[in-house]
């Protein structure tokens, strides 16, 4: 079975439901380079994923073929088209092949660029006010092709909005075209390029002036156009480029599974995100300590939980072994931010003491308030590389300890996305640190020092003390430090420094 899926005009969001369904299930992802490849992660680690290349190096007729011998192979295939699957993509030539050769297909509309980009450059398609009609064509027609040919002189006499799709090459020739053939030089045009994306640059002028402005302001493809009144209604309603973090890239380091709120906070704030996980959680190098704790949970009278990996790397453990939450004893529960107690309350378990900041000597003073902690056992459950502090700290004050590594987080190396290759390429505008080994295997990937000095306009950010640690333990200095150490206090921090 073949699914030509729109992947919408770039914004994630956009993307449908039922293409959001069946990436999930695809056996193989054919995908074009207009596709956001942020799509990718909702693919199954297993799909084979193929793309046709940054300039569509792949000819259309080897992506056809390819289609054709996965699904022949018993393969489930989606073929990711930017925008529509049957607007402007080709989608139409590859059901025929498909049809063809008696291969199952299904059309999955995606949200066109035609409709998408003007809205998120606040420009209305039609308004009473102005026309009740839109008209669509592309700029970059062949002209020996007498049946696609554009009849300019026809174009300029259609009254509404006109909306141009790969027309910025050509821009000079086709706007010179309407106004010959009767379309007034002052009326309104703008083109917008990287629609519905954080990297979203729009240009505004009249059909005379618009391909120097274009020039100068440097747009390149993708970009749409749009000519009409419709156009002035931008000055009140441009919604998208107002918003806080618009026009800012953000790289966001956290695990794959964490990153997603953090991510969608961001660019829904405006940013252009970019995630590039530095790290994955596995099994502890030493798995002796974890049998020893779970053999002797009654024996512990606080279990300190210092992340939500922590939590979810225990639990994952104790419910292979144990079939009652019961099991777990009488002790009471220690969780260090508002996130890992988040994380506790979700398994329905009662969080006794909450410290909100991961700074030692605060988590033991929370301690002492609560209790005399000499000869308290505890158990403390975090990753297998951490700071010694407090443990140390709490055996200052008496406390018997078990410091249990319940995770280890190892490099990740993979680019499935092709955001680390983006980053490396391109640069950004910050990088976002929530952990002391986002810092050190991010630093181990990309050399953070090298980065920085090839993109001067890099800054850090910094979840916390520990992290910032990481930071000036390699000789550098944030640009800033969340005061609530949390993700949302981190872009708080973003925003203020924006």
């Amino acid at each position: 079975m073949v699914y030509l899926v729109g992947a919408g005009p770039g914004d994630a969001g956009l993307l449908t439901l039922r293409g959001a369904e069946l990436l999930q299930r695809a056996d193989v992802v054919v995908y074009d380079a207009l596709a956001n490849p942020e799509l990718l992660r909702l693919a199954s680690v297993t799909a084979e994923l193929i793309s046709r290349g940054k300039n569509m190096e792949m000819p259309q007729a080897d992506i056809t073929a390819i289609i054709i011998a996965k699904a022949k192979a018993g393969k489930t295939v989606v073929r990711l088209k930017g925008g529509d699957p049957f607007i402007f993509g080709r989608g139409g030539e590859e059901a025929e092949a498909l049809h063809a050769e008696k291969i199952s297909f299904e059309i999955v509309p995606g949200v066109s660029s035609i409709t998408a980009v003007p809205n998120y450059a606040g420009i209305p398609l039609t308004h009473r006010a102005h026309c009740s009609s839109f008209t669509v064509f592309t700029g970059h027609s062949d002209s020996a092709e007498a049946a696609t040919a554009l009849r300019y002189e026809q174009i300029a006499k259609i009254p509404g909005t006109k909306v141009v799709l790969m027309g910025t090459e050509n821009l000079g020739d086709w706007t010179k075209s309407l106004i010959a053939h009767g379309l007034a030089a002052t009326t309104p045009i703008a083109v917008i390029q990287q629609g519905t994306l954080g990297k979203q640059k729009s240009v505004s002028g009249t059909l005379a002036t618009i391909a120097k402005l274009v020039a100068q302001k440097k747009i390149v493809p993708p970009a749409l156009t749009v000519i009409g009144d419709v156009v002035t209604l931008r000055e009140k309603l441009n919604w998208f480029e107002a918003k806080p973090l618009f026009g800012q890239r953000i790289v966001v380091t956290r695990r794959t599974e964490q990153a997603g709120t953090f991510a969608a906070r961001l660019a829904e704030l405006g940013a252009d995100v970019l995630e590039v996980p530095t790290i994955k959680l596995t099994l502890p190098t030493e798995k002796d300590a974890i049998v020893d704790c779970l053999l002797e949970l009654n024996s512990y009278e606080w279990f300190i939980f210092t992340s939500a990996n922590g939590v979810n790397a225990f639990f994952d453990l104790f419910f292979k072994r144990f079939q009652d939450l019961r099991d777990l004893g009488g002790a009471r529960i220690a969780a260090v931010g508002p996130k890992t107690a988040a994380a506790l309350r979700a398994l329905h378990l009662q969080v006794d003491l909450q410290p909100e900041e991961f700074i030692g000597k605060r988590i033991v003073a929370e301690f002492k308030k609560f209790q005399d902690i000499e000869n308290v056992k505890m158990c403390l459950l975090r990753a297998e590389v951490a700071n010694k502090e407090l443990p140390d700290l709490l055996h200052e004050e008496g406390a018997i300890v078990d410091d249990i590594a319940i995770y280890k987080t190892v490099a990740e190396t993979e680019d499935r996305t092709g955001a680390a290759a983006r980053l490396a390429e391109e640069g950004a505008d910050w990088v976002t640190f929530t952990s002391s080994s986002t810092v050190e295997h991010f630093h181990a990937r990309f050399d953070l020092p090298k980065l920085l000095k090839k993109f001067p306009q890099l800054k850090l950010a910094s979840i916390g003390p520990e992290t910032t640690k990481a930071i000036v333990a390699l000789g550098l200095k944030p640009a800033l430090e969340a005061k609530e150490h949390t993700t949302d206090g981190l872009i708080a921090a973003i925003l203020k420094a924006a």
